[in-house]
Order: C-alpha cells, then sequence, then structure tokens
C-alpha cells in the first residue's frame, strides 16, 4: 500500500512541475547532431577505365551534373553504327517496289483468267509472289524496328559511361583517379565518390521518456549549433519514435532545417530547446525514481526475510 501511495505522489508531483514548466516558459535544452539528409556513394555501374573525373573534394555539385566520364570508344562506334542502321530505308522501298509489281501482276492475271487467256496456274503463281512481297515487306519493316532498338541500346550502353550527380550536394570525398579500372562486376566495387545532400538537414536527438507527448510531429523547435558556428536556427519535427529504448528510458526525434544556401554544414554538435520540459527536473525526477526501486528492492528483501525468520 505504502508503495503504490508513494508512486501515486510521485506522479502527480511531475505532472504538477510539468505544467508549471509549460505555464512559465520552461525549456529544457538536450544535446543533438546535424546530419546531412543522406550521403550517396558513387559507384560504377559498368566496367571500364576513368577518363575523367569532372569534381573533386568539397566541390558542390548540381542535379544531373557529370562527374565521372569512363573511356568509351567503343560504345561511340556502337552506337553511331547503330544509329545509321535504324535510318536505313534501302530495303524497306526495294521490297515496297516488289510489293507494288506483285500485286499489279496479281491483278492482271485475274483479268486475263476472267477472260481465258491465262491458266489458272499462272493466276496462283502470280498471287504467290503477291504474298511473298508482301512477307518481305514486313520483314524490312521489322527489320528496321529491330534496328532502331538496337540503337536505343546502344544509346542506354553509352550512357552508362557517364556518371551524373543524382542531386544537388557536396563532394565529401574522392578515392579514385583518371587511369583507373572499375569493375561493376565485383562484389566490392569501389567508391568513386561521395556525395553529401545537406540542403535539408537532419537533427537527430534523445529526449527522455518523461518528454513523450510534449513534441509533436510538425511542431517548431529552436536548435543551437556548436561553437564556432554558433546561431540559432528553427527546426520542423519530421519524426518522432513509437518505440522507446527501454535501458536508457529515451526516445529518439528527428528534425529538418532547410539549409538552401547550403551555409550551415553538417556533422556538427548542437543543442535543441524543447519548450515545457525541465532539465534539471528532469534528471531530479529520473533519481527520485532510481532510488525508489532501489528502496522498493531493499524493502522487498527485508520483508522475505523477515516472513522467512517468522516461519
Amino acid at each position: 500500500m505504502t508503495i503504490n501511495v508513494r508512486r501515486f505522489w510521485a506522479q502527480v508531483t511531475f505532472a504538477c512541475v510539468s505544467s508549471w514548466g509549460a505555464a512559465f516558459g520552461w525549456a529544457g535544452e538536450f544535446d543533438c547532431l546535424i546530419e546531412a539528409r543522406q550521403i550517396v556513394e558513387i559507384r560504377p555501374s559498368t566496367t571500364g577505365i576513368i577518363e575523367k573525373i569532372w569534381v573533386d573534394r568539397g566541390d558542390a555539385v548540381n542535379t544531373g551534373q557529370i562527374l565521372v566520364t569512363l573511356d568509351s570508344g567503343l560504345e561511340k562506334a556502337t552506337t553511331e553504327l547503330a544509329k545509321y542502321r535504324s535510318t536505313m530505308e534501302g530495303a524497306i522501298q526495294a521490297s515496297q517496289s516488289r510489293s507494288e509489281y506483285a500485286t499489279l501482276k496479281h491483278h492482271r492475271r485475274e483479268q486475263l483468267l476472267a477472260q481465258k487467256f491465262v491458266s489458272t496456274q499462272d493466276r496462283d503463281e502470280a498471287e504467290t509472289e503477291k504474298r511473298l512481297a508482301e512477307a518481305e515487306l514486313k520483314e524490312a519493316l521489322d527489320n528496321k524496328r529491330v534496328a532502331q532498338l538496337e540503337y536505343r541500346r546502344a544509346s542506354e550502353q553509352l550512357r552508362l559511361r557517364t556518371v551524373r550527380s543524382p542531386f544537388n550536394g557536396i563532394v565529401v570525398d574522392r578515392m579514385m583517379h583518371p587511369g583507373e579500372l572499375t569493375d561493376a562486376r565485383s562484389d566490392n566495387r569501389k567508391i568513386i565518390l561521395k556525395i553529401a545532400d545537406i540542403t535539408v538537414l537532419h537533427v537527430e536527438t534523445l529526449l527522455p521518456l518523461e518528454a513523450y507527448g510534449k513534441v509533436k510531429p510538425g511542431q517548431l523547435l529552436e536548435v543551437f549549433p556548436e561553437a564556432p558556428v554558433g546561431g540559432s536556427y528553427k527546426a520542423r519535427v519530421k519524426i518522432v519514435d513509437k518505440v522507446m529504448d527501454t535501458a536508457s528510458g529515451t526516445f529518439g526525434v528527428r528534425m529538418e532545417i532547410a539549409n538552401d544556401d547550403s551555409k550551415l554544414p553538417a556533422g556538427i554538435k548542437c543543442r535543441v530547446s524543447v519548450p515545457g520540459v525541465n532539465t534539471r527536473v528532469m534528471h531530479q525526477t529520473v533519481h527520485r525514481r532510481a532510488s525508489g526501486e532501489s528502496i522498493r528492492s531493499s524493502n522487498y528483501s527485508l520483508t522475505s526475510r523477515n516472513e522467512k525468520s517468522g516461519d
């Protein structure tokens, strides 16, 4: 009974302190980390010799910008050949001429057969020639379509020899140089470049369990980067974890900071201010709860020993 009453009053005290903190504008500051929204490792999608790397560490890149080109002499020649084949019209024109002549010949044989000037066999031969000519024309058209598809495939293979940036960002590192071989068939493909997207920054923090419910998606919080960056930035809450960490009694929160001008760097520590949560009171509450658990454990052990002695 005593334990339940003590727990009840502890919960009431914490609720009162939290409501007073919200009313008086208390705001606790917690450690956080500012990170890039995403970091991508640029690897080769095809095997070849690096011809040129157009960027270096620290360079800003835009979406679609050329980063790396591989030697593509063979692919260019193959593409030009496929393009020429896809535009060839000679076979189609010849098949069309034969088809037209066979159709005219068949029509004349039909007329002559009606007048009893030719045999039925002559008419059948003309009809067969007409069908063969039509089939040859269809085959020529099919070959042209195949040539167009081959040109498209060759163009895609040539496109793979050029690596472009997937987003606006900053080159974080460069691992390879012109003249080196990229092997796309290997399971451990070498990284050519690393690019970080810092147009939007993620702010990751861990908050104590008592702060759950006071931070919600869409809420704006104030973030203070460490020196020498300094300053104050507004971050919008994007994710509040639904699964708590039992061992530490915390839950994760992710915020986002718009950084279109890339003024704020990534990979720095910071402090985030959470309204309605007092850091000192939180620490005292956690300490009291831990002490309460120890007292309950001691009382339980003492009661168990007394019961055994009475028996």
